[in-house]
């Protein structure tokens, strides 16, 4: 998933500043406000909105549902309305898991990469 914790660091966040950290569109954004009750970004006279960190932690649980689960977005709103608590027990499971495969990946790399080392390093010695 494109979005980390570490990567809220400020009060608000503007609709362009949001879709980067989901690498979507600033439209799908404003698109799953009209249709999620949940999200509601404080907007200043010009209408310019500005996301809350719960806006996002929201907007990641749709995030995750729609692109990741591949559910609709109206079996994304009976999973929000039926069992959030379950979505976001099932959502921290899913991240908990990529990082461990993202862990394990790295180790199998270098694993990988020290064996081709060693083996460069035994086919260049003389026999």
């Amino acid at each position: 998933m494109p979005y980390k914790k570490s990567q809220i660091k400020k009060i608000y966040y503007s609709i362009g500043e949001v879709a980067k950290i989901f690498k979507v569109n600033p439209s799908l954004i404003r698109f799953w406000e009209k249709e999620f009750d949940i999200i509601k970004p404080k907007k200043n006279q010009k209408g310019n909105r500005f996301f809350t960190t719960e806006d996002i932690e929201q907007l990641k649980l749709i995030y995750f549902l729609v692109k990741e689960k591949g559910m609709t977005l109206k079996g994304a709103k009976q999973s929000l309305k039926k069992n959030k608590h379950k979505t976001i027990e099932n959502q921290e499971l899913t991240d908990r898991l990529q990082k461990i495969r993202s862990i394990l990946m790295e180790i199998y790399n270098n694993i990988d990469s020290e064996t081709n080392e060693s083996e460069n390093e035994e086919s260049e010695k003389p026999v």
